[in-house]
């Protein structure tokens, strides 16, 4: 079964489409990467992805699931890291962790193991406001996979991280199923099987490895 299945996602905003007619098809532990320029519409496309905004046409299926209709179902399965890291700035590291726990279900003994991945025990009891920019992000990443999703949703993820910053990447997307979309040809080289490039809304180019819905 195919983790993912999208057949032309369009959205507009507005007169202006952010998307235009985008057909994706991603295997079940697939690494999928999504390049393009500013405004080219790769944050859109991975927030329609995530289930964080619904799509102004076309189909979306997520582990077999219609997307569109099955969302609060999909939540669970899904972990999401967004273009901004959306911390809760008066809660300690820990504390948003534990909170995220609540939110999804998990365990919140799993709290100590996400700030030791990621690199932030050190820093546990300190506010996510008097964290850098660099360890928000790296707190973002771990919120994201605090339930063991099966599918990894990364827009930009390795905005600010440090130069051990892709060594997390490669942790928490071993075993899962994830589409990132980064500015860096190299890491998507890194780190993903496949690409696909967008140009204003639309699939511009696609790695050879890309099986892309016809």
């Amino acid at each position: 079964m195919s983790a993912l299945v999208a057949e032309r996602l369009s959205h507009w905003f507005g007169s202006d489409p952010a998307l235009d007619s985008v057909d994706l098809l991603v295997d079940r532990g697939d690494h999928v990467a999504i390049l393009g320029e500013n405004g080219a519409g790769k944050t859109t496309l991975l927030r329609i992805l995530a289930t964080a905004i619904r799509p102004s046409s076309g189909k979306l299926e997520i582990m077999g699931l219609d997307a569109l209709r099955e969302r609060r179902r999909l939540r669970g399965r899904i972990g999401y890291v967004a273009h901004t890291p959306g911390l809760y700035p008066a809660l300690t590291a820990a504390e948003n962790l534990a909170f995220f726990c609540d939110l999804r279900g998990a365990d919140r003994e799993r709290v100590p193991e996400m700030l030791d991945l990621a690199g932030l025990s050190q820093v546990a009891r300190k506010r996510a406001s008097e964290l850098s920019r660099g360890m928000q992000q790296r707190l973002a990443i771990a919120r994201a996979v605090m339930h063991d999703p099966l599918l990894l949703i990364l827009d930009e993820p390795d905005a600010s991280l440090d130069a051990e910053g892709p060594e997390l990447l490669v942790r928490v997307m071993k075993d899962r199923t994830t589409v990132l979309a980064t500015h860096d040809q190299a890491l998507a080289t890194r780190l993903c099987q496949r690409t696909v490039v967008l140009r204003r809304g639309r699939v511009f180019g696609a790695g050879s490895r890309l099986r892309v819905v016809q």
